[in-house]
């Protein structure tokens, strides 16, 4: 049985650099659930709630109607939720989201899809490109750097911060077309030796690139070497020059944990790269210190400004009490030039063709070795496979399932779905993340299937076609505030048979909304669409099959019990 999925995901500390001691959440779908303590039992939410620090805790207003608020050290939401942040804009977030006290302000971490993850990136890292296939370079190289990188953060409870330490990632910022790059690409990282390679990136390289192992001696990655790259300099070299103060320049030195010398009268530079940029430098005073460029960029970026030194590249002069930098390009310098990469797509240069230039030696794919996808398009669909002359057959097939899901839920879909056949249940496993024992996964316009053979010797393909281009369906008329239950149980009540289970058997809403979202087992997850399958037929036996279908576009209505009959065993 396949799922309406959203593919791996990552955690994120957002709002990493930011303090704040009062926040707002704000359930954006029925049945959100919050915990109040790890192993506390979930509470479903009524409305929306403040939270505010006090002393080492959270006090959370009133979860429910008539009940008082909650304290503790962290409170745990589940579902989709608008987090409202003072002097922030909102940002909706649909898996789950952890709120603690933390050293006198409030740590937000959240779980993320994927790919959202990735279309975030594209919003804070490269929104400005105007080519599409720059913003696809871009997309794997932020797949693959997270795959590199995951765990960066692991001492704080989460894989990635929410700023260049990591990532940029704007989530507010994220729009339908960083989006359409993100899953046009979706899953595809670059590997170097069996591991996702370490895809580094930069504004501007000023006409050339860097090697890794001049920035971080201990990088061991051949794929990211110095090489001329004309097109980043196509309008010019990215020129650019500041003033810093001697004791601006004291200051971040300090900040960073060195010891500068009590009054700075040179900053000399002491080597360079083969590209030119500056290697090592030192500051001279009472007392000498040396240390690295990246270190000194990355001292005053923090405590400053980032555009008083925008690359290594650069020279400076002592001009009173002041120091005059004269320089080129922006960032380290290391790996794939966006500059450069928005001009390649602009002149007609494929996504592929961009991460060969920047990341030579490097392969493009779902796995170690790659996938070599091809296209076999229908009259309103197209299948995405591997093994075109053994699954051409789905094209017919999965065209006349789409007719009939259309016919059931009288919509005609408007978008073109499309298929991606996997070669094996390992592949599908680590492009979606999702064990073996869920046959497919949709996201979007995206239908993500296990091997045509495997689920046609089990006697489920044209259940799970079913299941998911109905979901499909479904889901472009689906109103916000759906909840999963009904929008997986409306799905499941439609193309399986009926499952008639004893109405003091089914659990109670809050208890199918938890078990779709954290089912860890197949059994689990069965009993789960089962109680929502039953749920929905209950719904239709009580008030119709045209009322029900019509709740998927208006919401379910007011007047709606919390619980239908057969989930509270009450009549």
């Amino acid at each position: 049985m396949g799922c309406m999925a959203q593919g791996p995901e990552v955690s994120v500390g957002l709002y990493w650099l930011r303090e704040f001691q009062q926040l707002r959440v704000v359930p954006q779908q029925e049945q959100v659930t919050v915990r109040t303590c790890t192993g506390c039992a979930p509470v479903a939410m009524s409305g929306a709630v403040e939270v505010r620090l006090v002393n080492d805790g959270l006090r959370a207003g009133r979860l429910r109607a008539g009940e008082r608020g909650a304290e503790g050290a962290t409170l745990e939401f589940a579902g989709r939720v608008r987090l409202e942040v003072p002097e922030h804009a909102p940002v909706t977030l649909v898996l789950a989201t952890m709120l603690r006290a933390e050293r006198g302000r409030i740590a937000v971490v959240v779980r993320l899809p994927l790919e959202e993850y990735v279309a975030g990136v594209l919003a804070g890292e490269s929104s400005n490109f105007r080519s599409v296939e720059s913003l696809k370079a871009m997309a794997v190289a932020a797949r693959s750097y997270a795959a590199h990188y995951r765990g960066r953060h692991g001492d704080e409870g989460f894989d990635f911060c929410d700023t260049t330490h990591c990532q940029d990632l704007r989530l507010t910022a994220t729009s339908d077309r960083l989006r359409a790059a993100a899953e046009s690409t979706e899953g595809e990282l670059l590997w170097f030796e069996g591991r996702p390679a370490a895809t580094y990136y930069h504004r501007q390289c000023g006409g050339t690139t860097e090697s890794a192992e001049r920035v971080w001696p201990a990088a061991k990655a051949p794929y990211l070497r110095q090489q001329s790259d004309h097109y980043c300099v196509r309008q010019g070299r990215g020129e650019w020059r500041s003033e810093l103060s001697r004791s601006e320049l004291r200051r971040a030195v300090a900040l960073a944990g060195f010891a500068p010398p009590q009054e700075i009268r040179a900053w000399e530079i002491v080597s360079r790269t083969p590209s030119g940029r500056v290697a090592r430098v030192r500051l001279e005073g009472s007392t000498s210190l040396q240390l690295t460029a990246e270190a000194l960029r990355l001292a005053v970026g923090r405590a400053v400004g980032w555009e008083k030194i925008r690359s290594d590249l650069y020279d400076v002069r002592s001009s009173g009490d002041r120091f005059l930098l004269h320089g080129y390009g922006a960032g380290h310098g290391v790996g794939l030039c966006q500059t450069g990469a928005s001009h390649m797509g602009e002149a007609g240069k494929t996504y592929k063709e961009i991460l060969d230039f920047y990341y030579p030696g490097t392969a493009l794919g779902l796995t170690a070795q790659g996938l070599r996808w091809h296209a076999l398009g229908g009259e309103r669909l197209e299948i995405l496979t591997t093994r075109p002359q053994q699954e051409g057959f789905l094209v017919e097939q999965a065209e006349g399932v789409l007719q009939e899901m259309e016919q059931t839920a009288g919509w005609r879909l408007q978008t073109r779905p499309q298929i991606r056949v996997y070669p094996s249940i390992d592949v599908y496993r680590n492009a979606t993340g999702k064990p073996g024992w869920v046959a497919a996964t949709t996201r979007g316009r995206v239908i993500r299937l296990q091997p045509a053979a495997t689920l046609r010797g089990a006697g489920s393909l044209s259940e799970t076609l079913r299941h998911e281009l109905l979901h499909m369906i479904v889901e472009s008329r689906a109103h916000r505030s759906l909840p999963h239950w009904f929008r997986e149980g409306i799905v499941l009540a439609h193309t399986r048979p009926r499952r008639e289970i004893p109405s003091a058997n089914l659990p109670g809403l809050a208890a199918i909304e938890q078990a779709l979202r954290e089912s860890r087992t197949l059994a689990e997850l069965r009993r789960a669409y089962d109680a929502a399958q039953a749920q929905v037929e209950s719904l239709v036996r009580q008030y119709g099959r045209a009322a029900v279908w019509s709740w998927v576009e208006r919401g379910l209505p007011a007047s709606l019990p919390p619980s239908p009959a057969p989930g509270s065993g009450k009549r």
